[in-house]
């Protein structure tokens, strides 16, 4: 059931109402002229209002504008003795719900109010979806402290309300996927698509296609009409990422569209207009690739209207135990441990590791720690081999304790047999997958499993 708001300059009409949707099972307020209508909007929450066309003071028509100006889920059903299809039109063209003639049958409005709820629910559920992807996506889901991230904070809060295209630079692995969300959902452009696409990922030919999109038969496969990437990120933003692989004939075609907003799909003749943000990221050095002639300056300077250089992992080591944190509880939830704790020696053997691999690294590294212990804190014999041998931590253990007759060799040893083991079972067996999941290539893996002696009931039984 829901709160109802009848407007209407007539007792009869709204007396009449106030019946039938009560009985209906509704809370019902009434008004009899605009004035009083925005003042009971603005006292308690209303979903559906009914109001007259014709009324003394704030008619109907400005009811509807100013409810869409500040109410704009709560729905406008339209009233009227004296119905004019221009009239209705209009209504309908400012957002009202629906237009219906005096007198109104109980049965019509019933029917009526049920479509409106339905669609007040729908913009709710909308408006709620929207708030979850912007917490998980926005800003403050970017984790730092330190000098490096709070200036890399200061220019996203500068940029992200204009629509000044953004080139984001940096080492692999550092976040720059997380900023381009970041400034989107920052964004006025933050209720329209954000897309994204990899652009060394795909050749040359198919790279165009994505980004433009094609038209049916415009090359061998072509079964069907394909709007690109651009089309698609219309009214919102388009992040190329690895924008630095795009071959220069590409380069040439994404310049034109970046400077007039037009383009054509391959294949096709019709001049297509799309009101794209552009973010760019790149972990190249493009001023170097501009000097060498493997990147255009001119696209350069298009792209490169505000920078944000993300720092390396290595660069600010005081935000490692933060993101320890939040990596440790996200991957608990996710794969169901009651992991909750790292102690201080694993802790310090992360903090020291080098991260060549920057934040993405450490987070694979936080998810194969939580899905290999069997304990509530993950230690540093929970760490892969690597982290302890370039971290030189062998020395910054003395908080863990070993069994009797243990050693260190033998422990790390049985913790690289789970870990692989864990690798295999997550990917249902796929030695591909588990290897990539592992950081090792797939021959380094398969001597492993030798190694090892892991069989398929290892895999499946445990």
């Amino acid at each position: 059931m829901a709160n109802i708001l009848v407007v209407d300059d007539e007792r009869a009409v709204r007396v009449a109402l106030d019946v039938n949707l009560s009985k209906a099972g509704h809370t019902v307020a009434l008004a009899d002229t605009g004035e009083q209508a925005l003042a009971v909007l603005r006292s308690q929450a209303v979903e559906v209002v009914l109001t007259d066309l014709m009324m003394p003071g704030i008619g109907g028509m400005g009811l509807l504008a100013e409810i869409r100006r500040c109410w704009p889920r709560t729905q406008v059903i339209m009233m009227t003795g004296h119905g004019t299809v221009e009239r209705a039109v209009e209504a309908m063209r400012l957002g009202a719900h629906d237009f219906v003639i005096k007198p109104i049958a109980k049965a019509e409005i019933l029917a009526i109010l049920s479509r409106a709820l339905r669609e007040h629910a729908l913009h709710t559920q909308v408006a709620q979806l929207q708030a979850a992807v912007t917490e998980r996506f926005g800003f403050d889901n970017i984790i730092g402290n330190t000098p490096a991230m709070l200036a890399v904070f200061d220019k996203v809060n500068a940029v992200a309300n204009s629509d000044a295209y953004v080139l984001l630079t940096g080492p692999t692995g550092t976040g720059k996927e997380l900023i381009g969300n970041a400034l989107h959902f920052q964004s006025d452009r933050r209720q329209g698509p954000l897309v994204q696409i990899n652009c060394g990922a795909l050749p040359s030919g198919l790279l165009e296609s994505e980004l433009f999109g094609h038209e049916r038969g415009a090359f061998t496969g072509a079964v069907r009409q394909h709007k690109g990437k651009f089309e698609q990120a219309d009214g919102g933003t388009l992040l190329l990422d690895e924008v630095g692989e795009l071959p220069l004939e590409t380069q040439v075609k994404l310049l034109r569209v970046l400077e007039s907003g037009d383009f054509q799909r391959v294949g096709g003749t019709a001049t297509i207009h799309a009101d794209v943000r552009i973010v760019a990221a790149t972990n190249r050095k493009l001023r170097q690739e501009v000097a060498d002639g493997r990147f255009r300056e001119d696209l350069y300077y298009r792209l490169n209207v505000f920078e944000i250089s993300l720092p390396a992992l290595a660069e600010r080591r005081e935000d490692i135990p933060l993101l320890v944190e939040h990596f440790l509880l996200k991957f608990a939830a996710r794969h169901k441990k009651t992991v909750s704790a790292i102690s201080a020696g694993a802790m310090n053997t992360l903090v020291q590791h080098a991260w060549p691999g920057n934040v993405r690294e450490l987070e694979h590294t936080v998810e194969r720690a939580v899905i290999l212990s069997k304990k509530p804190t993950i230690t540093a014999f929970d760490l892969p081999e690597p982290i302890h041998t370039t971290s030189g931590t062998h020395a910054n253990t003395a908080d863990e304790t070993l069994g009797e007759g243990e050693s260190i060799t033998t422990v790390l040893r049985a913790k690289e047999r789970e870990m692989v083991i864990a690798a295999l079972r997550a990917e249902n067996g796929v030695q591909a997958r588990a290897a990539r999941r592992l950081g090792v290539s797939r021959a380094n893996l398969n001597y492993r499993i030798q190694k090892f002696g892991i069989a398929i009931k290892d895999i499946v039984y445990g």
